[in-house]
């Protein structure tokens, strides 16, 4: 169970539906087993657009917007270069309008994720630097509601729908497409093993942007050990636990392909 988060003010939301279980196909045996209690203390306010989520939160309450205007926002600016060496690559950051969503609050988010050591630049061989949306750019980071979300990444040859529903986030050619209902309820195998929303975040974003920088779809190493970003958490960890990063220990982090 998703822990409660009261007094968030978010005036005009929708009623949000019951969050969609992980398809029936994927294995039981690979879900962590622990179950998500409700905390015995209120949980503080939460906006929607924090970026100082308290960390022990396994996702936000309050209705998440189906569907928004179609059209973004784009983070103005530059940001600091990410990475020490290698091919520099450029990005922009966008939000939906209607998704109640700050885009500067969004952008922070995903350059703190791409910019640590344990994201992609840890190699040295790939520099990052987010510009605006005027700009030039290889890729773009969306945050899309989940209908939004699910024609961008079907137009992209992407299939997200999980029970009739877009689910999961994707990446299409020079897009990386974050769900919101991911962004702000997390995913099963995370609540499941309590870990927190701000966790499943950086894991999102590593997992997407790993696609856009070609890699393709990983498995378990070892059960019971830590997941490499590129296998597909927000569905199933394949017997290993929830890991958010593309690398461990100084060292890239993967798993046998797929």
């Amino acid at each position: 169970m998703a822990l409660v988060i009261t007094g968030l003010l978010l005036a005009g939301w929708l009623a949000r539906p019951s969050d969609p279980p992980p398809p029936t196909s994927a294995p039981s045996s690979a879900m962590p087993s622990a179950v998500v209690s409700t905390p015995v203390a209120p949980a503080p306010s939460v906006s929607a657009t924090s970026v100082a989520v308290p960390q022990d939160l396994l996702a936000l309450a309050g209705a998440v917007p189906t569907r928004g205007t179609g059209k973004f926002t784009y983070a103005t600016g530059r940001g600091r270069v990410l990475g020490t060496k290698g091919e520099l690559r450029r990005f922009r950051v966008a939000v939906e309008r209607g998704s109640n969503e700050d885009v500067a609050a969004f952008a922070a988010q995903v350059e703190a994720t791409l910019g640590d050591r344990r994201s992609w630049i840890g190699d040295g061989g790939l520099r990052l630097q987010r510009v605006s949306g005027s700009e030039k750019a290889t890729f773009t980071v969306f945050l899309a509601t989940r209908d939004t979300a699910g024609r961008m990444c079907r137009i992209g040859g992407v299939n997200i729908t999980v029970n009739g529903r877009p689910y999961t986030s994707c990446r299409s050619t020079g897009r990386v497409i974050i769900n919101l209902d991911r962004w702000r309820l997390s995913a099963k195998p995370y609540r499941d093993a309590k870990v927190p929303i701000t966790v499943y975040r950086q894991y999102v974003i590593n997992h997407e942007t790993g696609h856009e920088l070609g890699h393709s779809h990983e498995g378990c190493p070892k059960r019971g050990g830590p997941a490499p970003v590129m296998v597909q958490q927000s569905l199933t960890v394949r017997g290993c636990v929830p890991y958010a990063w593309p690398r461990r220990n100084g060292h890239r982090f993967t798993g046998p392909s797929l």
